[in-house]
C-alpha cells in the first residue's frame, strides 16, 4: 500500500495536482453558490418593487373551446 502512495517516487507531483484540482473544484463551487444567492436576492427585490403583471384574457388559457 504504501508503494501505491509513493507512486514510484511521483507523489508529490500527483497528490499535489489532485490537491489543487480539488482546491479549484471547490473555489468554482463556492463562487458559484455566492452568485446564485446574490441573484436570488435580486430577484426578489426587483419582484417585490415591481408593480405586479397582469394576465391577458385567454392567453395560455387551456378551458378555451376550438373551433375545426
Amino acid at each position: 500500500m504504501a508503494d501505491f502512495f509513493h507512486m514510484g517516487g511521483y507523489a508529490i507531483y500527483v497528490w499535489s495536482s489532485y490537491g489543487l484540482a480539488l482546491l479549484v473544484l471547490v473555489g468554482l463551487l463556492l463562487a458559484s453558490l455566492g452568485t446564485l444567492r446574490r441573484k436570488e436576492r435580486l430577484l426578489r427585490s426587483l419582484e417585490q418593487t415591481l408593480p405586479r403583471r397582469r394576465r391577458r384574457a385567454g392567453a395560455g388559457d387551456a378551458g378555451g373551446e376550438e373551433t375545426p
